[in-house]
C-alpha cells in the first residue's frame, strides 16, 4: 500500500480520488452520538436493573448484574447508531438486493428440481413473455424507473441540496409509478424543510438529474412537515391522441342537404352568400329609479320561528 493511500472509515481514500461508503465527518458525528447514547443507556438501564435485582439478590450482586445489563443494552444501542449510515445504504439498495437474492436462490432451486432444458425454458418464458406483452412490459419498465429515480434523488440530496450540520441526508422512502411518471416519498431530516427544495433552480436541477420533464414538490402529510412528496413528470398522458369509435356510428348515406338545427348556421356557405339583414336597434327606455331606502310592509320577523333555535 502506498503512502498516499490512507484508511478512512468504511472505505479507502487517497489524494487523487475518494472511494468511500460513508464520509469521514458523518462517521465521526455518528460515533460521537453513539458514545453519548452508550453512557446514557448504561446509566439509566443499569440503575433500573440494579434496583429491581436488589429486591431478589444481594445488593452487591444486584448492582453488578444491573451494570452488566446496562452495558449490554448500551453496546447494542452504540452498535446500531454507529452502523446506521451503513444500514441506510442497505436501505437504499434494498430492492436490488432482494431481487438479486431472489434470482440467485430461485435459479439454484430451479436447477435442482428440473433438468437443464427445463430451467432454460422456464427462464425464457419468465423473461420473454413480459417482454413480448406490451402492458406487462410497460408495467415492468415503470417499476424499474422507480428504482432508478430513488438513486437519482439520493445523488441530488448528496450533491447540491443543503444538509444539516451533521451531514445527514433525507431518507428516501418507497416510490410507485404514476400515469405521468413516478411518485416518491421523502422524509426530511432536522435542518431541512420544504422551502429548501422550492428555491429557485432546485426543482429544475431535480428534473435534470432524474431525466424527467418536470418535478413537483409538495407536502404529503398534514400532520408531519418532514414527509414530502415528489411527483416526477416524464410524459404527458393527456397529450396523446385518443381513438374515438363515434365516427364509426355516423351513417355514410346522409344527404348533403339534410336539415340542420335552427340555431346552427347553414354549412357550406361563404361570406358573400350570406344575405345582409338590417340590424334594428330599439331605443333605450329609461329604467325606473329605485328609492334609496326602500320600505317594505312585511315585518323582518315574518316567517321567523324562535323555536327553530331552541
Amino acid at each position: 500500500m502506498s503512502k498516499s493511500m490512507s484508511r478512512s472509515p468504511f472505505g479507502w481514500s487517497n489524494r487523487g480520488g475518494t472511494v468511500t461508503v460513508i464520509e469521514a465527518p458523518v462517521a465521526r458525528s455518528y460515533r460521537r452520538r453513539a458514545t453519548i447514547a452508550f453512557w446514557i443507556v448504561l446509566g439509566v438501564v443499569g440503575l433500573l436493573a440494579a434496583t429491581v435485582a436488589s429486591h431478589y439478590l444481594h445488593p452487591i450482586v444486584g448492582a453488578l448484574l444491573g451494570g452488566i445489563i446496562g452495558a449490554v443494552c448500551g453496546a447494542v444501542v452504540f452498535a446500531l447508531i454507529v452502523a446506521w449510515p451503513v444500514l441506510r445504504v442497505f436501505w437504499h439498495w434494498l430492492p436490488e438486493i432482494v431481487l438479486g437474492l431472489a434470482a440467485v436462490y430461485g435459479w439454484n432451486a430451479l436447477m435442482q428440481s428440473t433438468p437443464m432444458w427445463g430451467s432454460l425454458l422456464v427462464v425464457a418464458l419468465l423473461v420473454g413473455l413480459p417482454a413480448a406483452i406490451g402492458p406487462v412490459r410497460r408495467r415492468v419498465m415503470a417499476f424499474i424507473w422507480c428504482l432508478v429515480v430513488r438513486h437519482r434523488l439520493r445523488l441530488c440530496f448528496a450533491a447540491f441540496i443543503a444538509t444539516n450540520r451533521s451531514g445527514s441526508l433525507p431518507l428516501i422512502l418507497p416510490a410507485r409509478p404514476t400515469p405521468a411518471g413516478e411518485r416518491v416519498w421523502v422524509w426530511l431530516r432536522p435542518g431541512l424543510s420544504l422551502r429548501d427544495l422550492e428555491q429557485d433552480g432546485q426543482v429544475q436541477k431535480l428534473a435534470v438529474a432524474c431525466w424527467a420533464n418536470e418535478v413537483r414538490v409538495m407536502r404529503a402529510s398534514r400532520r408531519y412537515a418532514a414527509l414530502i412528496r415528489l411527483d416526477i413528470t416524464r410524459r404527458e398522458p393527456l397529450a396523446g391522441k385518443v381513438v374515438s369509435p363515434l365516427p364509426d356510428y355516423v351513417p355514410t348515406d346522409v344527404p348533403t342537404n339534410a336539415p340542420t338545427s335552427p340555431g346552427m348556421p347553414p354549412v357550406g356557405l361563404d361570406l358573400p352568400d350570406v344575405p345582409d339583414r338590417p340590424v334594428t336597434t330599439t331605443a333605450d327606455t329609461p329604467r325606473p329609479r329605485r328609492p334609496r331606502n326602500p320600505t317594505t310592509e312585511t315585518s323582518p320577523t315574518d316567517g321567523f320561528d324562535p323555536s327553530d333555535y331552541a
